[in-house]
């Protein structure tokens, strides 16, 4: 089994695409690029905002080894995966493996709202499967599933569940996840909004999303924070916070596009059924963008800490 260090910061990356709904893979390694710059501390490819349920499987193959290519070992490559069914999800699990991948970034089931044993017989017989770490993503309010803390003390028996993004809304869910395992799971933020509270709260790190346009502010944010220099920290994150609300968002994947694109890391192209903002909702997305721009903070040298 592969060691990932669970903690910093994991960007849940967009995927590029041309005009003509292809892979872009030299913008995609633009954007990668600047966040190994940033200090990234691991990527998740193929999550809900690098539109997994629109990629094929040879795209989820050709995203997958191109990216571990040009991280060269520089941090861990987490493939996300979300399926309907069990073995299905056994497969591609199998095919991250072959593809290089890490870790494992692993949804409950999609498509069929399951029980506290469904969910946990899921989780343990796709851990079973494979060799790769996994995060667990919880996030009940998006997909109805809740991961509760007595289905966490029966999927601690497989070593290789090690993570969890906790996407609960509640930040007390943090001190509960501590309170009743300790360190063994590592709590990664997977809500760009709550992310400071829960890193103060003792979480280990942050799945983000703004950090796709904005990678150099996020990882500084994590940084200060874990250094304690908090008023550092929040000055940021004030800063950050109308930006990073554009991830709570049904249309999350628009809205941090064209952020992106706006900081000069990648493009508006989505892929249908999503369409590109228009008109009035564009303009207001747009206004957020620019403004955060026109007062970016001047940076400490947070890459020492």
């Amino acid at each position: 089994m592969s060691a990932i260090d669970w903690k910093g910061i994991f960007p849940a990356i967009t995927t590029k695409f041309t005009a003509t709904d292809e892979l872009d893979l030299s913008l995609f390694e633009r954007n990668l690029q600047a966040q190994l710059a940033a200090g990234i501390d691991g990527i998740v490819l193929g999550g809900s905002l690098g539109e997994a349920s629109t990629l094929t499987t040879a795209e989820k193959e050709t995203l997958t080894k191109f990216t571990v290519e040009k991280v060269a070992g520089k941090i861990p490559v987490v493939l996300n995966i979300a399926e309907g069914s069990t073995q299905e999800a056994i497969t591609q699990a199998n095919l991250a493996q072959q593809w290089g991948a890490q870790g494992l970034m692993l949804l409950p089931p999609m498509r069929y709202k399951t029980d506290e044993r469904e969910t946990t017989t899921w989780f343990k017989t796709i851990a079973q499967a494979t060799p790769l770490p996994i995060m667990v993503y919880n996030n009940p309010v998006d997909y109805k599933i809740e991961v509760t803390l007595d289905i966490f003390e029966q999927l601690q028996e497989l070593p290789n569940i090690q993570a969890v993004k906790e996407s609960t809304r509640d930040v007390s869910n943090v001190t509960r996840l501590i309170n009743r395992f300790g360190d063994r799971f590592k709590i990664l933020c997977g809500v760009d909004t709550l992310a400071l509270e829960e890193l103060m709260l003792g979480a280990h790190g942050w799945v983000g999303g703004l950090v796709a346009a904005f990678p150099a502010e996020t990882v500084a944010v994590y940084r200060l924070a874990k250094a304690g220099r908090m008023k550092e920290a929040l000055d940021i994150y004030r800063w950050f916070l109308p930006l990073l609300e554009l991830d709570l968002h049904p249309k999350l994947v628009q809205y941090i596009k064209l952020a992106e694109a706006e900081a000069g890391l990648g493009s508006e192209h989505v892929r249908a059924p999503r369409l590109l903002l228009t008109g009035t909702e564009r303009e207001k997305v747009l206004q957020v963008i620019h403004t955060a721009l026109a007062k970016r903070p001047s940076l400490p040298d947070y890459l020492s800490l």
